[in-house]
C-alpha cells in the first residue's frame, strides 16, 4: 500500500488531481516569492503545499508530476536527490520517449523508481477519470498505486519507459494534426465565402471506418496517385496564399504526397504490407 503522495505541479492537472491531505510543490510559489496569488489555489483542494520541494518530498512514496513539459527533465534532476529510496516517480508529463528515458536515468540513480505514464485525454472534466497508460520496469506498481489513489482508467502499455510516451507522442501526429489542418481549411473557407459547402462536402465524403482501415486507404491513394496529388496541392496552397491565409500544413502535405507518390510502388493489399512497402525505401 502506497503512504504518502505528492504533487510536483500545480497547474491545471495537478488541481485536477489533487486530494485532500496530499502534499503539493509548484515552482510558482518556491519560497513564497513568486506568484503568492498561486497559494490560493491551494486552498480549495485542501493540499498541505510547500514551498520547497524538499518539503512536498520528505516523506513521499508515490509522486505525480504535473510541471510543464519544459520542466519535465529538470524537476527530475533537480529532485531526484530529495527522495526516499523506493519511492515511484510517475511523470506524468507530455514529453518524448527520449526525455523519459534520460528523466529515468537521474530518478533510478537516486534509488527512485521511475514511472513513463501518458494521459490520454484532457483531465477536465474527467479528472481521476482520465485514461492512463503507465510503462516502464515498474509498470504494475505503478497502475496499483494510481489504482489506489483513485484512478480509474489505468493500462499497462510496455515494459520499457517511453513506451507509453511513444504512443502518445505518434497519436498526437493525428490529433493534433487534424486540428491544424482544420484551423487552415475552416479559415480558408471562411474567407472564400464557402465555408458551409465545404463543411457539408467533408461530411458527404468522409466514411465511418476504423483507423486501421482509414490507415489503409490513405496509403493506398498516396502510393498510387501521390505526385499528382502534390501537384494539385500546390495549386491549394495558391489558393490558400491568395486567400491570405498562410498554407503551413498545405505544404506539409505536398512534400509527403510527392515523397511517398515518387517511390513508384503499386500498393500492395493490406495496411501492414503498405508500410513495410514504403519503410523499405525509406531506409
Amino acid at each position: 500500500m502506497i503512504g504518502v503522495t505528492s504533487l510536483v505541479g500545480f497547474g491545471e492537472a495537478g488541481q485536477a488531481f489533487a486530494q485532500p491531505g496530499v502534499a503539493a510543490f509548484d515552482i510558482a510559489t518556491e519560497n513564497g516569492e513568486t506568484r503568492p496569488s498561486k497559494i490560493t489555489e491551494y486552498e480549495p483542494a485542501q493540499v498541505r503545499w510547500s514551498a520547497t520541494p524538499a518539503g512536498a518530498l520528505a516523506h513521499a512514496e508515490l509522486v505525480l508530476i504535473l510541471v510543464t513539459a519544459d520542466q519535465a527533465l529538470p524537476a527530475a534532476q533537480r529532485c531526484a536527490p530529495l527522495l526516499k529510496a523506493g519511492t515511484l516517480w510517475l511523470d506524468m508529463n507530455s514529453v518524448a520517449p527520449g526525455t523519459k528515458r534520460e528523466a529515468a536515468r537521474a530518478i533510478e540513480a537516486a534509488g527512485g523508481r521511475y514511472v513513463d505514464v501518458a494521459v490520454m485525454a484532457p483531465v477536465l472534466p474527467a479528472r481521476l477519470g482520465v485514461p492512463l497508460l503507465v510503462a516502464g520496469p515498474h509498470a504494475d506498481a505503478a497502475a496499483e498505486a494510481l489504482r489506489a489513489y483513485g484512478f480509474t482508467k489505468v493500462a499497462v502499455s510496455g515494459a520499457k519507459v517511453g513506451d507509453a510516451s511513444a504512443i502518445k507522442m505518434i497519436r498526437s501526429v493525428m490529433i493534433k494534426g487534424l486540428e491544424a489542418l482544420t484551423a487552415e481549411c475552416v479559415l480558408a473557407a471562411e474567407r472564400a465565402g464557402v465555408r458551409q459547402p465545404v463543411l457539408a462536402s467533408l461530411d458527404a465524403s468522409w466514411k465511418e471506418q476504423g483507423w486501421a482501415d482509414r490507415a489503409d486507404y490513405n496509403l493506398d491513394r498516396m502510393l498510387a496517385h501521390g505526385t499528382r496529388r502534390a501537384a494539385e496541392m500546390e495549386e491549394v496552397a495558391k489558393t490558400l496564399s491568395d486567400l491570405g491565409v498562410d498554407p503551413a500544413m498545405t505544404r506539409g502535405t505536398i512534400q509527403r504526397q510527392r515523397e511517398v507518390g515518387a517511390f513508384g510502388i503499386t500498393p500492395p493489399d493490406g495496411l501492414t504490407a503498405k508500410v513495410d512497402a514504403i519503410e523499405g525505401r525509406v531506409a
